[in-house]
């Protein structure tokens, strides 16, 4: 199985031919090329996880793909003729060779003055773990953790904190465009001083990049 970083929340998981894409937002390059999907996995609404077009035209290359997500995703997806199963914690799906397990209800709160969405995260194939906007942790012992960078919603102790809590045998950066290259060199660190007090170890992936698991 691959693991091929794109910018920001975006990775896509590869076997068999067959491919799962996690949150394709605006701050990911259009996704053009992308065959052989058979799910797409969106975490939460912001567009910055999703946006229609990237949806769009990944189902233009990929007609019998699957969509999952929230339901305000499923909404807001119907209106723009696309449609998105709607999952929730606990929910298990399979989408070709992938069994897709959701865990998680809530995104992180950013202000108290700014209303808190749902949120869900995915482990895919029992290996591969991302929480979405949030710090959520799964049931048992995670293989690959897609650990956040950076937002306006988190802060690097909680970031250290979360991927302690997990100690996932390997890590790579996600959710971090907004970030500078300084500091992405930041949270790098951080992560990967954490994921390997845990025992772990960490991949510093630039976008294009993959992880062979």
């Amino acid at each position: 199985m691959r693991i091929t970083k794109f910018e920001h929340a975006c990775f896509v998981v590869d076997q068999n031919g067959q491919s799962v894409v996690v949150d394709p937002g605006a701050f990911t390059s259009p996704l053009l090329d992308q065959r052989g999907v058979v799910a797409i996995v969106i975490t939460h609404e912001h567009p910055d996880h999703w946006t229609p077009d990237q949806v769009r035209r990944l189902l233009d290359n990929n007609p019998g793909a699957q969509v999952f997500s929230t339901p305000a995703v499923v909404a807001a997806a119907a209106d723009a003729g696309v449609n998105v199963t709607a999952v929730q914690d606990g929910d298990e799906y399979t989408a070709g060779d992938f069994t897709l397990a959701f865990y998680g209800e809530k995104h992180a709160v950013i202000h108290r003055s700014i209303p808190v969405i749902n949120n869900v995260g995915v482990i895919i194939n029992n290996t591969v773990f991302y929480s979405g906007d949030s710090f959520t942790i799964p049931p048992g012992s995670v293989d690959v953790l897609a650990v956040p960078a950076s937002g306006p919603w988190l802060k690097v102790s909680e970031v250290i904190d979360y991927v302690e809590a997990v100690a996932p045998k390997r890590t790579f950066p996600t959710h971090e465009m907004v970030n500078s290259v300084i500091g992405n060199g930041m949270a790098n660190d951080r992560i990967g001083t954490a994921t390997k007090a845990g025992g772990g170890e960490f991949f510093a992936l630039q976008p294009g990049e993959s992880l062979e698991v």
